[in-house]
């Protein structure tokens, strides 16, 4: 199969794991209204589009892609959202990060942050770190490479 066409199948299930799926997913775009905690399966679902960089890093951005994705948390007891506009369903946010942080040192439970443009956050209180990024299918052209002025 050609490298361009396999796609993303990572899981996570520790704080090294969460930052190689965090890379992935910087600069995903997503609705908030369709991100999703299931709480009686404790799961946490996000549907994004993800910006393609390890294609983009292999092409010097000139073929930059997205291609949508599902984001999944399991082993979620709680969600809290700051600064989304959840009644909006047409609002978009993009994803810059994923990270950890553990309860107490050493400790598997802990949150996980997905930190949003804009200042806003999704806070995951989590029994310990299990998450899974999956892509869904076909990429199409980015209109343009996310510019982080470095």
């Amino acid at each position: 199969m050609d490298a361009d066409r396999q796609l993303a199948k990572l899981v996570a299930l520790d704080d090294e794991d969460l930052a190689i799926v965090s890379a992935h997913v910087q600069d995903a775009v997503f609705r908030p209204a369709q991100a999703k905690w299931f709480a009686p399966e404790h799961r946490f679902v996000v549907p994004l589009n993800r910006f393609v960089w390890e294609k983009a890093a292999r092409t010097a951005g000139r073929e930059a892609e997205r291609r949508g994705a599902v984001l999944n948390f399991d082993r979620v007891t709680a969600v809290k959202a700051t600064g989304l506009p959840l009644g909006d369903p047409d609002a978009v946010t993009v994803l810059l990060a994923i990270t950890f942080h553990p309860a107490a040192e050493g400790a598997p439970e802990g949150t996980i942050q997905l930190h949003l443009g804009g200042g806003a956050r999704i806070r995951l209180t989590v029994e310990c770190v299990e998450a899974r990024l999956g892509d869904l299918g076909a990429a199409w052209r980015a209109r343009r490479t996310p510019d982080h002025g470095a």
